[in-house]
């Protein structure tokens, strides 16, 4: 029996990649795509929007269907409403969308203990990898006498809106947790003065279409590592995604990340 996906998102760059990916994959069916009630394509056919042709859902709100479980990549504000929704029908929920605050993560945190929920800064498989590399590396070098730099560079399209994106703010935890840093330092200016040890740094930089690419450098006396992860279009995000969405089925309520879904 196919299962069967809601998009939370579905007009939007990556939704429309989630709609091609996930009608093409064998044992899968896009049965519902949601997006906002102001949204000026809502009736269309979603597989128009995604420029595959017909497929028989029409853009629509959030409401309850047959889906067996939803992928959201959206906006923090309208990811919460997703959230609330799956709460509410009991449904397996998939969350890529970045940028929430406290409250709002917290809320995700909280509705984990009533349902299953995969929650990841980046549904790269790549991705995540590095970061298991990263935490690897942060744990063989923190004890070193002469200390280690580490600096987090990432890359986005020009249309990201938050900044830094939280796969680098995900990986500077990563860091932080292996190696005991406990200052984050988003770009410089003027005079800062000597770098602190305790310090982990970020930037972002934000060119064209750029999907997303990571750098993460350790910095020593004498030598340096730097592990890099990139894009090169979308559709490594909208695999990650449809692959927690298979994951995902029949676990227990709890929050799992993309370390469970490939076994890390």
């Amino acid at each position: 029996m196919d299962l069967k996906i809601a998009i939370h998102g579905a007009a939007g760059r990556m939704g429309q990649r989630l709609i091609a990916l996930g009608h093409a994959q064998k044992g899968m069916r896009i049965v519902a795509a949601l997006e906002a009630a102001t949204h000026p394509a809502l009736g269309q056919d979603a597989g128009m929007l995604a420029g595959i042709g017909e497929i028989g859902v029409p853009l629509a709100v959030v409401g309850e269907s047959e889906a067996d479980v939803v992928i959201d990549f959206s906006v923090p504000d309208a990811a919460v409403a997703a959230v609330t929704h799956c709460l509410e029908f009991n449904k397996p929920l998939v969350i890529a969308t970045t940028g929430f605050d406290e409250e709002q993560e917290a809320y995700i945190r909280k509705t984990a203990e009533k349902i299953p929920i995969v929650w990841a800064p980046s549904m790269s498989t790549a991705v995540n990898l590095v970061m298991k590399l990263t935490e690897i590396a942060g744990g063989a070098l923190k004890d070193l006498p002469s200390g280690v730099d580490v600096e987090i560079v990432e890359r986005h399209h020009r249309f990201k809106e938050d900044a830094p994106s939280g796969t680098a703010l995900r990986f500077g935890q990563i860091v932080a947790e292996a190696m005991g840093q406990d200052a984050h330092t988003h770009g410089r200016s003027g005079r800062p003065g000597e770098r602190p040890r305790n310090e982990i740094g970020y930037h972002a930089l934000r060119t064209g279409d750029n999907p997303g690419e990571h750098t993460i450098v350790f910095g020593m006396l004498g030598e340096t590592i730097e592990l890099r992860v990139a894009a090169s279009n979308r559709d490594c995000y909208a695999q990650g995604a449809l692959l927690a969405a298979e994951w995902i089925q029949g676990k227990p309520a709890a929050l799992y990340n993309m370390n469970d879904v490939l076994g890390l």
